[in-house]
């Protein structure tokens, strides 16, 4: 059967109206564990062009979060380069607003505080604070809850305030590790369509974690299939495909099957290295 697979280089381009704006060149991450020396990252060439929604997927230790923390300036490679704007990155940045998995909300802040603290230390003006922080309520169906705790909220909706948090500040680049995966499946579908609409709407550029394919072929232009350790790109597949996209459409499908067949050889690595670990102990 013929692979439904594209590469980059099997599509059209992307208009030069797009340039490249985060780029990765030889990058290469090793941890000392011990007397044990842990090659995270190997030979990563990787370029991101301004307003790309490009999702990291692979198995556990393969290195996404590694590299989403590169491009974040959390930790620096250990061997190569990772430049925005053709600014080369060794430390977090206003450029770069970053979303966990961990909602990271201080919880003795309203919602309206949480979102609004960033402006407060930028110097902004309490007018300008409160129409910045008024239009995300909005966007992010938050005007309700805007007088509530953290505590008094559910995951879904605390998510949200840490999304808008980091919106308010107009980073041109999010940066995302697995902002959902905690998050039960109808929570998760509903932020992820959120997601893609504030997306369209304010242009900005994501580099977005992820375990799952489905939600890779659902949010993407881009996916970056990344190998068991070392990690290295394994496959870099254009998502040929118009949105909103139909989870059950038969070519949405077909790209499922193909992409899971390629993650599950790394997972199969990762078992194996796991059951290798545990009888040499």
């Amino acid at each position: 059967m013929m692979s439904m697979l594209k590469t980059v280089a099997d599509t059209a381009p992307v208009p030069a109206a797009a340039p490249v704006q985060i780029q990765v060149r030889g990058v290469e991450k090793t941890f000392a564990v011990g007397a044990q020396k842990i090659v995270a990252l190997q030979n990563i060439d990787l370029d991101i062009r301004k307003g790309e929604f490009v999702c990291l997927l692979g198995p556990s230790g393969c290195g996404k979060s590694t590299l989403l923390n590169a491009v974040a300036g959390f930790q620096p490679p250990t061997k190569g380069t990772v430049t925005v704007d053709g600014r080369t990155i060794t430390e977090p940045g206003p450029d770069r607003g970053m979303v966990f998995q961990e909602y990271a909300l201080f919880p003795w802040m309203t919602v309206a505080q949480n979102v609004a603290f960033g402006l407060e230390i930028k110097g902004m003006s309490k007018a300008e604070i409160a129409e910045r922080v008024e239009w995300l309520l909005q966007k992010l169906h938050l005007q309700d809850f805007r007088n509530r705790f953290p505590k008094d909220l559910s995951g879904g909706m605390r998510q949200r305030v840490a999304i808008a948090r980091v919106l308010a500040l107009d980073s041109p680049i999010l940066l995302m590790d697995e902002p959902f995966g905690a998050l039960d499946a109808l929570t998760r579908r509903t932020l992820q369509d959120e997601l893609l609409r504030i997306w369209e709407e304010v242009g900005k550029t994501i580099l977005f974690v992820t375990h799952s394919i489905e939600e890779s072929i659902y949010l993407a232009d881009r996916i970056i299939v990344m190998t068991y350790r070392p990690g290295t790109i394994k496959r870099d597949v254009a998502v040929d495909m118009p949105r909103p996209r139909d989870g059950s459409a038969p070519e949405f499908n077909r790209l499922k099957r193909e992409l899971s067949q390629m993650v599950m050889e790394e997972q199969q690595r990762f078992s194996q290295d796991e059951i290798r670990s545990v009888t040499a102990d």
